[in-house]
């Protein structure tokens, strides 16, 4: 089949976040605050448990308190701030600032690494004729993040959960990304990591296609396949 449009997931799809541990330092560093290596270890654990980097590990549990904050959390910039620095202030780190110190980096370019293949099957799409959207569950706008590391160009439409007050898998969040592309469900695949939010989309009658959220570095050729499946 030959599709004319394709819509992809942002996180875990054509880009990830850096290293919890990567994460943590840069914001250490930023604020001019230095803690001993086995404190650091801790606190990485701990973070990482806690699931307070977004785009990282999920949380191993979610406190009470945070639990119908954190379902909806995509749904607004409001509730996915206070759903992320409510799970980082499950951690007790050396200084109060940290955790909204965190939040902010990680909607920093130097934050995401892209896929090493994303730029490639971008352009390719693009010179076959075939439109791309990006569609996220996110609380902030990652336009920069695609302009700084040059993939910006490729991209038609971004359709972000936030802006929308709906999340997936919520079809009608793909809906607007294949009306904001112009092109019926049927002919447009949709790229995503997360089988149930990314799944969605075949309620539409959209072909989905399935990668793995993995490192950047252990992931080289994940997306290549979406090249011969659009046909």
């Amino acid at each position: 089949m030959t599709f004319k449009g394709a819509l992809f997931d942002f996180s875990g799809t054509l880009l990830r976040i850096e290293p919890t541990e990567v994460w943590l330092r840069a914001v250490l560093d930023d604020e001019g605050l230095s803690v001993p290596p086995d404190d650091f270890a801790r606190y990485v654990r701990r973070l990482e448990a806690a699931g307070a980097l977004p785009g990282g590990a999920a949380p191993q549990r979610v406190p009470p308190h945070l639990a119908e904050l954190w379902a909806t959390r995509d749904e607004s910039a409001e509730r996915h701030r206070a759903a992320y620095t409510g799970l980082a202030r499950e951690v007790v780190l050396p200084d109060a600032r940290l955790y909204d110190a965190l939040y902010e980096r990680h909607m920093t370019p130097a934050a995401w690494r892209p896929y090493p293949d994303a730029a490639e099957v971008l352009g390719e799409l693009r010179r076959r004729g075939i439109g791309v959207a990006v569609v996220s569950n996110i609380g902030w706008d990652l336009r920069p993040v695609f302009r700084a590391h040059g993939l910006d160009v490729w991209v038609d439409a971004y359709v972000l959960s936030y802006e929308h007050g709906i999340q997936k898998p919520d079809a009608r969040l793909f809906r607007a990304a294949c009306e904001a592309l112009g092109h019926h469900p049927r002919d447009v695949l949709m790229v995503g990591d997360d089988r149930r939010a990314d799944g969605g989309a075949a309620e539409l009658g959209c072909a989905v296609h399935f990668v793995d959220h993995l490192p950047a570095d252990e992931r080289p050729a994940g997306l290549r396949p979406v090249l011969r499946l659009v046909g």
